[in-house]
C-alpha cells in the first residue's frame, strides 16, 4: 500500500525533498515503517531514530499501524510556531508581521476586564553565538490544530478565560521582530489570564510542530527541543 510522507526542518534538508511517497506492507507499524525508511534513505538513518512521528496530523506511538493513504509526518522535536493566513483567526501560522494591538483586539469582549499578551522576539544572541536572523518553518495544517488544542487545554485549567489567541510567524525574521504572540482575556486579572498565557507559550514549544534555524557569522543551525510528544499528547 502507498502512504504519503512529509519531512520537515533537518529531515527535509537531508532527504532533499519535502515529501515522499512510500510503498509499505499492509498493516505495517510506525516502527517497521521507520526501519524501512532508514534502509531506503540512508541519509535519514541518523535522524529518524529520534524523530517525532504524526499520522494524519496527530501524534502516535511506534506500535500504531498504518493504513493506505495515511499522511505520515516526520520531524525533530519542536523549537517554538504556506502562506499568510487567509482570514482573521485566533489561531494562525502566518508570513506577515505580528501586530500586538491586533492580538489584543482578537480577545477583547464586552465582559473582558483583563488582557495578558506575550510576545516572543528574535534576539541577536543564542547562548554564546551571535544571531543575524532566524528562519521559522512549520507543519502548518497540524500546527493550527495543535494551537487550538493548546487553547482548549488552557481553558480546561482556567475556565473563566474569555478568549485566547495564538499566532506564530514563519519565514525570515530579523532581530527585534515578533516571532510568536499569545493573548488571553478574562473578566478579572485573577481569573487566569496571566497563568494561561504562560501555559500556552510553554505548551506550544512542546507540541506545536514549528522549528527555527539560526543564522549568524558562524553559519546556520537548526534548533531542536527536547520534549518528545507521543499519542498521550493527541488532541
Amino acid at each position: 500500500m502507498k502512504i504519503s510522507v512529509k519531512l520537515f526542518a533537518r529531515l527535509r534538508e537531508l532527504a532533499g525533498a519535502p515529501s515522499l511517497t512510500c510503498e509499505v506492507a499492509e498493516n505495517v507499524t510506525v516502527a517497521e515503517f521507520i526501519q524501512q525508511l532508514q534502509l531506503d534513505y540512508p541519509k535519514l538513518a541518523t535522524v529518524t531514530a529520534s524523530a517525532i512521528v504524526s499520522v494524519n496530523r496527530d501524534f502516535v506511538d511506534e506500535e500504531t499501524r498504518l493504513s493506505a493513504g495515511d499522511e505520515v509526518a516526520l520531524f525533530p522535536p519542536v523549537s517554538g510556531g504556506s502562506g499568510a493566513q487567509a482570514e482573521p483567526t485566533n489561531f494562525a501560522i502566518t508570513l506577515e508581521p505580528i501586530d500586538l494591538n491586533v492580538m489584543q483586539a482578537k480577545v477583547l469582549k464586552p465582559e473582558t476586564g483583563a488582557v495578558a499578551v506575550f510576545s516572543g522576539v528574535v534576539r541577536n544572541v543564542s547562548g554564546d553565538k551571535e544571531v543575524d536572523h532566524l528562519e521559522y518553518e512549520a507543519y502548518e495544517a497540524m500546527a493550527v490544530e495543535k494551537l487550538r488544542q493548546v487553547a482548549a487545554e488552557a481553558r480546561q485549567q482556567w475556565p473563566k478565560i474569555v478568549e485566547i489567541a495564538i499566532v506564530q510567524r514563519i519565514g525570515h525574521l530579523k532581530v527585534g521582530e515578533n516571532a510568536v504572540a499569545v493573548a488571553v482575556s478574562s473578566p478579572h486579572r485573577g481569573d487566569g489570564c496571566f497563568e494561561a498565557c504562560a501555559y500556552a507559550i510553554n505548551r506550544l514549544k512542546e507540541i506545536v510542530p514549528i522549528w527555527k534555524k539560526e543564522t549568524g557569522p558562524d553559519g546556520s543551525q537548526w534548533i531542536e527541543g527536547d520534549y518528545l510528544p507521543s499519542s498521550r499528547d493527541a488532541g
